[in-house]
């Protein structure tokens, strides 16, 4: 049965640091547990944060970064190494400092790729990475024990905007033309495929998210606000510093 929790956290600071702490926690189980791990990844300054603060974990070796899966949930469409790219951010943040197997890690196709400026190409190339790497009886996707998701000032979750296209998609990966934020050109799972993961963590920093974040807990419609839309198998966690929870329904006010 799905289960959905907030988590608040006086600064965000305070939210990154648990938030990676949790991450270490739960992958290290999910290794104890099946051999292995997979995580889709982040951008943003406050996925940036996380990312820091899991590099300076004392605890980060408990995990086995070799038998770690990294994917992405969306990316600019840029070329390689350009900085506003979400895998250019992961690598400097944390990812060149950890022990991995290159093999397991799975950016998204680059502006700059074998599919040149064609987002359409490079969707379909990703899907198929992620379909090859899936097992038996799951013929799009692999196994993901956690998804981690910033949530917009506007709601958005991956690069999934409200009112585009791409809440329609069904698809397990997109190209997305015209985004409201730059670059207008981006590659995104959609939200079928995000909703396939053993968890989603919604995580949200700052006044400026209160809304969409307020919006998103009182069943807003994933059109309109896709973090609304989207959910763990398991578990769905939502994971805020008390400005962005300022706006929470009533049921949700004793967190504050």
């Amino acid at each position: 049965m799905t289960q959905s929790k907030v988590v608040v956290h006086t600064e965000p600071k305070l939210l990154a640091e648990a938030a990676a702490a949790r991450l270490i926690v739960r992958l290290t189980d999910a290794q104890a547990e099946r051999g292995e791990a997979t995580v889709v990844l982040t951008g943003g300054r406050i996925a940036a944060q996380i990312y820091q603060a899991l590099r300076e974990s004392p605890a980060r070796d408990a995990v086995d970064w070799s038998r770690v899966d990294f994917w992405w949930g969306d990316e600019r469409f840029l070329p390689s190494g350009d900085p506003e790219r979400n895998e250019t951010q992961a690598r400097e943040a944390f990812l060149d400092a950890l022990p991995l197997n290159p093999s397991r890690v799975h950016p998204m196709p680059a502006a700059d790729g074998p599919d040149g400026d064609d987002a359409e190409a490079a969707a379909a190339r990703y899907a198929a990475e992620l379909a090859e790497a899936a097992k038996p009886g799951h013929a799009e996707l692999p196994h993901f024990d956690v998804v981690l998701l910033g949530v917009g000032e506007d709601g958005h979750v991956a690069s999934v905007f409200p009112e585009h296209p791409v809440t329609y998609e069904t698809r397990p990966v997109s190209a997305v033309r015209g985004s409201p934020k730059p670059p207008p050109v981006r590659v995104t799972l959609t939200l079928p495929a995000i909703n396939t993961a053993d968890e989603v963590w919604l995580i949200a920093s700052g006044a400026g998210k209160a809304s969409a974040v307020g919006l998103a807990l009182a069943d807003a419609g994933p059109r309109q606000i896709p973090a609304a839309g989207v959910h763990g198998q398991e578990l769905t966690l939502w994971l805020l510093d008390t400005a962005a929870a300022h706006e929470l329904p009533p049921t949700f006010r004793s967190l504050v």
